[in-house]
């Protein structure tokens, strides 16, 4: 059998997070023709009433289930689905998906199987042809899954003869399925896998600079190590959402009754300190939209951040800041951004961001940026605002994406590269 394709062009020499990412097979060239394939997707998606509501996650890695079983290849597909911790619950059933999936999938035999080890799944397998796909029942039925317990791990793998994992946005668990089994079965990298891998690992590790990071969200201390580590490496870091009124806080400002971490407006001077040394500029707001209550529709005003009255909360950013961060986008070559600058479920708190976001992707469109986002807020933002197609890369991936912005290793793709070097 063919060892697979490398990662890539250019891969031979992407590190990230300490392992070298040329040493991951990908599936192209494998000879999978009546193999069983294992592969690991991300299939957490919301269920309503019975239904899959969004099938954004699906659809992102049919490509690479489509691929295989097109190469005449018994595709079993694994994955979780909520947090039914090691107990079985119907509300956390996969069935709803693979009947989403026969659905994107016309003239594909995509089969159900109610359970993810055991006798059940022998004999559902059994009864499949090359280019069927099997759905698994979910994996965190089963308290081995998140332990990243050995025998359970094995389970798994009797199931077949590679393991492919094309579930990025899961990498950073280390679960029995994405980390215990790739040591078990010649292991590959999915196509969205890799497209997570590359488009990340080159916005990060190899960007073209001018680098601008936005970081936006509610809490400094969920973003610590990715504002930390994103400041020693970029050439400027945008602070906003509720984090920009913690950092406006450690610089003396008063900020009226907006959100804030108060007990972590030392972290934010350390930040503020560590990207000076750096020779990373920090771009916080220096006007916003306040008002005194959150919710939509309320009166608000726009000030300068030194003149927030002490009843308002700032939720969004103001028309001077915002025409300010345009400039400085027409600036810089690469963006990375995670994040929203305003409250954006709450109109009309989301035109900072939306507007923001329409600029990344029209610079994006013209050729003039690279643009690399993920979060599920930030693609809902950039969804919302019509401009997620513009960018170069929009990641489904939260968790994952997060710890790689703070340069971490995930278990997951470190897997994949120690697999891949045997």
């Amino acid at each position: 059998m063919n060892d697979g394709g490398a990662a890539g062009e250019g891969a031979d020499k992407l590190q990230a997070g300490g392992f070298d990412l040329s040493r991951i097979r990908t599936i192209d060239g494998v000879d999978v023709r009546g193999k069983r394939v294992l592969i690991r997707v991300d299939f957490n998606v919301p269920i309503e009433k019975g239904k899959v509501a969004d099938d954004t996650r699906i659809k992102r890695v049919l490509p690479t289930i489509s691929k295989l079983a097109r190469a005449g290849a018994v595709v079993i597909v694994l994955s979780h689905l909520g947090r039914p911790k090691g107990v079985i619950n119907p509300e956390t059933s996969l069935k709803p998906i693979a009947a989403k999936m026969q659905e994107l999938m016309p003239g594909t035999n995509v089969r159900f199987i109610g359970d993810c080890i055991g006798e059940e799944v022998k004999r559902g397998l059994a009864a499949l042809n090359p280019g069927d796909v099997a759905v698994l029942e979910n994996l965190r039925f089963y308290p081995g899954e998140e332990t990243n317990h050995p025998v359970f791990a094995k389970q798994l793998a009797s199931h077949g003869d590679i393991y492919v994992n094309d579930a990025f946005s899961s990498a950073h668990r280390a679960n029995a399925s994405i980390d215990a089994i790739a040591g078990l079965l010649p292991s590959y990298a999915g196509l969205l896998m890799m497209a997570e891998i590359m488009a990340l690992g080159e916005a990060l590790e190899q960007p073209e600079h001018p680098v601008m990071a936005i970081v936006g969200g509610a809490k400094v201390s969920t973003k610590i190590d990715v504002l930390t580590n994103l400041a020693a490496r970029v050439d400027r870091l945008v602070v906003g959402g509720g984090m920009a009124n913690t950092f406006l806080k450690a610089k003396g400002m008063e900020i009226g009754r907006s959100f804030c971490e108060s007990d972590f407006t030392d972290t934010a001077k350390d930040i503020m300190a560590r990207a000076e040394q750096a020779g990373c500029e920090i771009v916080l707001p220096s006007d916003v939209v306040v008002a005194t209550e959150l919710k939509a529709g309320a009166d608000s005003q726009i000030c300068p951040v030194e003149a927030v009255p002490a009843d308002a909360m700032i939720l969004d950013v103001g028309p001077e800041t915002l025409a300010d961060l345009k400039r400085r986008v027409a600036e810089v070559k690469t963006v990375l951004w995670n994040g929203p600058l305003g409250a954006i479920e709450t109109p009309p708190f989301g035109e900072g961001t939306f507007a923001l976001g329409r600029e990344v992707g029209r610079l994006t469109r013209e050729g003039k940026l690279i643009s690399v986002a993920g979060g599920g807020d930030t693609v809902r933002a950039l969804n919302e605002a019509h401009a997620a197609a513009d960018f170069t890369y929009v990641s489904t991936a939260g968790g994952a994406f997060l710890e790689w912005l703070g340069g971490k290793e995930l278990p997951g793709v470190v897997a994949l590269t120690r697999s891949g070097a045997r």
